[in-house]
């Protein structure tokens, strides 16, 4: 059966000023959304995920990445980036997680940015309207603080009881006046290895 996407939103955030200060440069967050039937609702307690995530997780990807790339106008422009996923309330969290935390998911925004992160997450459940929160980062240091942002969206029909929302979200910049440095100075100044930060 194929994956059933009822609609998709495509939402683009410019901030010019942010604490009563222009930005040196207007900050754009980009979000790819698509709303889709939960492959696994109504069928009880699933054991085996895989056969819907090898089916959903791939076509989600491309057309999300293609969504976000799109809009932004170019791969390298993109600097951060997330994903996110808000099962509805007749689903399980298993259900959300089981589509963004796959490879086969993921994999197309990374390489298609030339990324060399993690994809940051959100795994939620909900209702309609239910907040879309995406966190980013940097998409080649994940010691970038000025690159940890959040976007926060929704869709006012979804999800349904029985339908899942998936989302991509970009950045082409980092907080207009971020001032609270990267995690390296912390290390430093805390004596600890850059390469084992929590000391164990």
């Amino acid at each position: 059966m194929p994956v059933q996407i009822r609609k998709t939103l495509l939402q683009v955030e410019t901030t010019l000023i942010e604490g009563g200060k222009a930005a040196p440069q207007p900050l754009k967050l980009f979000s790819a959304v698509a709303v889709l039937k939960n492959p696994w609702a109504g069928h009880g307690f699933v054991e085996d995920l895989r056969p819907e995530i090898h089916r959903a997780a791939p076509v989600l990807g491309e057309l999300l990445t293609r969504m976000i790339i799109d809009a932004v106008g170019s791969a390298e422009a993109v600097e951060a980036y997330g994903k996110a996923a808000v099962v509805g309330i007749d689903g399980e969290i298993e259900h959300a997680s089981a589509l963004i935390h796959t490879l086969r998911f993921g994999n197309h925004y990374r390489q298609a940015v030339g990324a060399k992160s993690y994809l940051a997450f959100c795994n939620t459940r909900g209702p309609a309207n239910a907040p879309i929160m995406i966190p980013l980062m940097d998409k080649n240091d994940e010691g970038r603080r000025s690159h940890y942002l959040t976007i926060q969206t929704a869709v006012p029909d979804a999800p349904a009881a029985d339908e899942i929302v998936v989302a991509l979200g970009a950045s082409t910049g980092g907080r207009p006046h971020h001032r609270i440095g990267d995690r390296y100075e912390d290390l430093k100044e805390l004596g600890q290895d850059v390469t084992n930060p929590a000391g164990v």
